[in-house]
């Protein structure tokens, strides 16, 4: 017999234990989640010191939202950056637009938060733990075994852990991802490399309260606000699959990629700490046809990796994780019936999310040079309404309006 209580908003029964694969922001969230429905839950991950791939997110309302239900709201006011405004700059530093974030603060009912992905993961664990949740490093789970009435997660080393359920969040390589579709799929190449990190802020690069954005020959340059007086920068640039990654050779390339750009492109890139900044070939997966097999979920990045062109990766990943809590702590059937629902209501939403950021990322990085032009002469005349409405009807597409 179940104990039953609620707690934010949750209706908890105690007596249940999910496993999850993944410690990372999907992870970490989703034991939070569940901790807080009653759930025991046991977190394992491959990796034997955690550490974010990347160095910033930006953490629209929708994400803010759900982590403020879970109890995190002052801990992510102090995390997150102070952006009221976004600036898209032609690569000579001329300004395109300016648009303030107001209005979509008001539309919406919350205002985004850039953060480093350090911080985020650090208020994540701290709250999971603190859940009375168990985390275990080292663990490369490597197989499932699902009965009738549990699922047994099965590690290189040789140990198990047996739960009610099974959650993997084990990100866009995920290695247990064809145990739900019964087939391999690997991640899509989406045609370009990102460089990012962080740099103090300087009223050289940019204003302390702006993010602002360099276009121009289908590459980017950005400089967004974090908290601690700190940028969190990211370059673009469409290059073939398998170039060669030499942090020794960082700045140089990007100041080939960026020469003749604005005099704060260049500054910034003088600036960075090259063994401190993340080279990564951007992938997304998806949509693909299952979330879900019986007792064991998909979730986050290991489901619908997305281009981060609508800074929407982690936020559908805290989404899921809510939705999924949400489900398990509503529903009195079946763990199977609770995860079929989640899934059902989770593919409308992350197979539109995946395909409008693969379309974006397209448009930005030149697939189609005409499209791209296009969208350079968009922005000069797009009114900021628009584009503040664009972005909240994404955000209010969440499960928290």
């Amino acid at each position: 017999m179940y104990t039953v209580c609620k707690v934010y908003g949750f209706v908890a029964m105690y007596g249940l234990k999910a496993i999850v694969i993944g410690a990372g922001i999907g992870g970490l969230t989703t034991g939070i989640a569940l901790r807080q429905a009653g759930y025991e839950v046991e977190i394992y991950d491959r990796v034997r010191d955690l550490r974010p791939i990347g160095s910033g997110i930006s953490l629209w309302s929708n994400g803010v939202k759900v982590l403020n239900r879970l109890g995190l709201s002052q801990k992510l006011a102090v995390i997150g950056g102070e952006m009221h405004y976004m600036e898209y700059r032609h690569l000579s530093g001329n300004v395109l637009n300016h648009i303030s974030l107001q209005p979509l603060v008001e539309e919406v009912g919350q205002r985004p938060y850039p953060v480093a992905r350090r911080d985020l993961q650090n208020v994540l664990l701290e709250a999971f733990q603190s859940e009375g949740g168990k985390l275990t490093l080292g663990a490369k789970c490597i197989g499932i075994v699902e009965g009738f009435r549990n699922v047994t997660a099965k590690f290189e080393d040789g140990s198990t852990a047996t739960g009610d359920l099974l959650v993997a969040a084990d990100g866009v390589r995920s290695l247990l991802r064809q145990y739900i579709l019964e087939e391999s799929v690997e991640p899509k190449y989406a045609g370009y490399v990102n460089w990012n990190g962080l740099v103090p802020i300087s009223p050289e690069l940019a204003a302390a309260d702006t993010w602002s954005i360099y276009v121009g020959e289908h590459k980017r340059a950005s400089l967004m606000p974090l908290a601690g007086d700190r940028f969190y920068f990211f370059f673009d640039v469409p290059l073939p699959m398998g170039t060669v990654n030499d942090c020794t050779n960082y700045k140089s390339e990007l100041k080939q990629h960026f020469q003749g750009w604005a005099k704060p492109v260049q500054l910034l890139i003088d600036r960075i700490e090259p063994e401190s900044v993340a080279r990564l070939e951007i992938h997304d997966v998806g949509p693909i046809a299952k979330m879900v097999k019986g007792r064991v979920a998909l979730l986050g990045d290991a489901a619908h990796a997305t281009c981060p062109d609508l800074g929407q990766g982690g936020c559908q990943a805290i989404e899921d994780g809510w939705v999924l809590a949400n489900y398990l702590a509503s529903t009195n059937l079946s763990v199977p019936d609770a995860l079929r629902r989640y899934e059902n209501e989770r593919k409308v939403r992350v197979t539109e999310i995946v395909n409008k950021a693969r379309s974006r990322a397209e448009t930005i990085h030149g697939k189609d040079p005409e499209i791209t032009q296009k969208w350079y002469d968009q922005l000069s005349q797009e009114d900021p309404l628009d584009v503040t409405k664009a972005i909240a009807k994404i955000i209010n597409g969440g499960p928290l309006h």
